[in-house]
């Protein structure tokens, strides 16, 4: 396959796949379309749960350029169920504050904590380049016995069945065709999925346009993300700064509507901007760069029949905020333990109902943030520009004002209001995660040994304790001491159900076994109270 103008971090082997050559279509229970960090992600949470897995993608490379490059807690967490956590974090970089100016002040108006609640394994973020976690994930699949990622594999054409559709994949060598009870499209903002199935975006596209160049220099600057409105070297717009590995920075400036792309991207054009934050006396060189706009839409639904939408090919925000992986990646958390257990014929197929309610109330909640972000960014009248710098003027002196101060709302998991597999709560708690919550990590201590609660939940439901006497069930069941940290978190005495995704599917003061066995089959059915 050829993609011209792309960069190649890594070049992956083609081959020539048994189904060509116009043989017989073989039929597979899925296919994951798409190599980015999404489809990557779902097809590692499906082999990691044993099935046999088939990704088919245009590339026969993983591309470099930075991309996405912010990481939430919640997607470490992620990571961790996929065991490629601590790599990220350990090349990545680690940051925890965000820093915001205004004008010419060196001093910031207003400063926020990503991790505000201490003593999780995690941090608030990392920054890593996207061609290093989708490596990550690559090594951690071919690792794998049960995986076949086919390289230069494009998706040329779809014939969506009421039980199952067939692909037509388009080589380098021919055409042919794989048929598959699921089709899990991961494949991008672009997706040829929705595209061949005439399925489309509702939302607001926004009229701006920003330059990012990823710039190498070395330079003594704290792991911290700054942000800029109305600098001197940017005047009446934004910049925006962030550390990557390899000595590499990310640097953000708002351009405005009408401007010449390519004239944008030249090094002369780029200069006045990128010396305007680092200095005259700094020698830096581009590693990458490009000019961009963005959109807050979803699709209306992203389960169609058989098929399923996720990531970018779902839904897109825009950058400030950081959410784009880290919406996909929960999305993909979300289904797959949905689909694991509807192919082991544990749970009914209308159980990925929940997926496209719990996923869309997600997708909102972030073009909700973003949308407001971009519009304290980018005031798009009179009115709104007086209000934003007024909010800026008091948030350097007054308390109040520094919560209303939005550069970009990040990433953070989203609670599940509504959800058909939640059983609300009975009972008055003063502290804990509600039903339709992530849970909240915390060090635990078992027979004298410290570990972090989210690393210890087990891959299917828990049965999660704190105290003595928990009820009888064939659940998993970790009992903890109702002292301590992880008491003082989820409250003395209480019983959790915890989902395989790490969402609490119910909560009792005393729960019953009864109590336990209802709202389990509540939370793989969605039936029941």
């Amino acid at each position: 396959m050829s993609f011209e103008g792309i960069p190649v971090y890594k070049e992956k082997a083609y081959f020539k796949s048994a189904e060509h050559g116009g043989g017989e279509v073989k039929r597979h229970s899925f296919i994951v379309v798409g190599s980015g960090p999404i489809g990557l992600a779902m097809a590692l949470f499906m082999a990691r749960k044993g099935h046999q897995v088939t990704i088919v993608t245009a590339f026969d490379f993983i591309p470099a350029g930075s991309k996405g490059i912010c990481y939430s807690k919640e997607a470490l967490d992620i990571f961790d169920d996929l065991g490629i956590g601590e790599r990220i974090v350990e090349k990545g970089v680690i940051w925890n504050v965000g820093k915001v100016f205004w004008g010419d002040s060196s001093d910031p108006v207003y400063q926020f904590d990503m991790l505000p609640v201490k003593d999780q394994k995690n941090p608030g973020f990392v920054n890593i380049q996207q061609y290093y976690v989708e490596d990550y994930l690559v090594d951690a699949l071919e690792a794998m016995d049960n995986v076949q990622i086919r390289w230069g594999h494009k998706v040329s054409g779809i014939d969506v069945g009421e039980n199952a559709s067939t692909l037509t994949i388009t080589t380098r060598d021919s055409k042919y065709q794989m048929a598959s009870d699921y089709v899990l499209a991961c494949d991008g903002s672009k997706s040829t999925i929705r595209e061949f199935m005439g399925l489309d975006f509702d939302g607001r596209i926004f009229e701006d346009s920003f330059l990012i160049a990823d710039v190498k220099f070395k330079q003594s600057r704290p792991s911290e993300r700054w942000f800029w409105f109305d600098p001197p070297f940017n005047q009446g717009r934004t910049a925006l700064l962030h550390k990557q590995p390899d000595d590499i920075w990310r640097l953000d400036f708002q351009l405005g509507w009408d401007v010449d792309r390519d004239a944008a991207i030249k090094p002369e054009n780029m200069a006045p901007y990128i010396r305007g934050i680092l200095g005259e006396d700094i020698e830096y060189e581009e590693d990458w760069v490009s000019v961009y706009t963005f959109q807050c839409r979803r699709m209306a639904n992203f389960v169609h029949g058989r098929v399923i939408f996720a990531g970018d090919a779902a839904h897109q925000v825009s950058p400030f905020g950081a959410r784009g992986a880290n919406s996909g990646l929960p999305d993909v958390q979300n289904l797959a333990w949905k689909l694991d257990l509807i192919l082991r014929g544990q749970a009914p197929e209308s159980l990925l109902e929940s997926y496209d309610v719990e996923r869309t109330q997600g997708a909102d909640e972030n073009i909700l943030n973003s949308s407001r972000s971009t519009d304290f960014i980018t005031p798009k009248s009179e009115t709104s520009t007086v209000f934003r710098d007024a909010v800026l003027e008091l948030a350097g002196e007054y308390e109040f004002a520094r919560p209303l101060v939005n550069s970009g709302r990040l990433s953070a998991p989203t609670p599940y209001h509504h959800s058909p597999l939640s059983t609300p709560d009975r009972d008055e708690f003063a502290v804990g995660p509600k039903p339709g919550q992530v849970c909240v990590d915390v060090p635990i201590c078992q027979n004298g040994e410290y570990y972090w609660l989210l690393d210890s939940l087990d891959d299917g439901f828990t049965l999660l304790h704190f105290g003595q006497n928990p009820p009888q069930t064939n659940i998993q069941t970790l009992k903890l001491s109702d002292a301590g940290l992880a008491g003082q978190r989820y409250g003395a005495g209480t019983t959790y159900l915890v989902r395989p995704d790490k969402i609490v599917a119910a909560r009792w003061a005393n729960a019953s076994e009864n109590d336990v066995k209802q709202a389990h089959k509540k939370a793989i059915t969605g039936e029941g109270k």
